[in-house]
């Protein structure tokens, strides 16, 4: 993966939302690449300066909101996009207490996303 100002790494395990994902934001011209797992994603951040990330909650290592403190030891400038599909109150409440840029739930459409991911390059 090419280093790129509009540079994108989607880490989430389950793989036909992450190739959804991807293939939408290739479409909005962005540079994307995908993980499974957090551990390949600490491993491509290690390599590469990426300015965003999108980051499931549920990864099979641990949950996405006790990654962020690891991933912005990396890269202290990292915009996270913390993804979920199903959202509670408890979840939200721990989600917005990392040091992350935009909290996602997927069932919200990709017009969201699209704004935030925006946001995230232009600010």
């Amino acid at each position: 993966m090419a280093e790129t100002e509009n540079e994108i790494l989607i880490v989430d395990p389950n793989h036909d939302e992450r190739m959804v994902m991807a293939a939408f934001l290739r479409s909005e011209d962005y540079a994307v690449d995908t993980s499974g797992s957090l551990t390949e994603a600490i491993n491509k951040l290690a390599r590469c300066s990426v300015p965003c990330l999108i980051l499931a909650v549920d990864l099979p290592e641990m949950k996405g909101y006790e990654a962020v403190s690891v991933l912005k030891n990396i890269n202290p400038d990292l915009k996270i996009i913390m993804t979920t599909r199903t959202n509670t109150r408890e979840l939200e409440t721990k989600v917005r207490e990392q040091d992350i840029f935009f909290y996602f739930i997927k069932t919200f459409g990709k017009d969201e996303l699209k704004l935030a991911i925006h946001n995230a390059f232009n600010k």
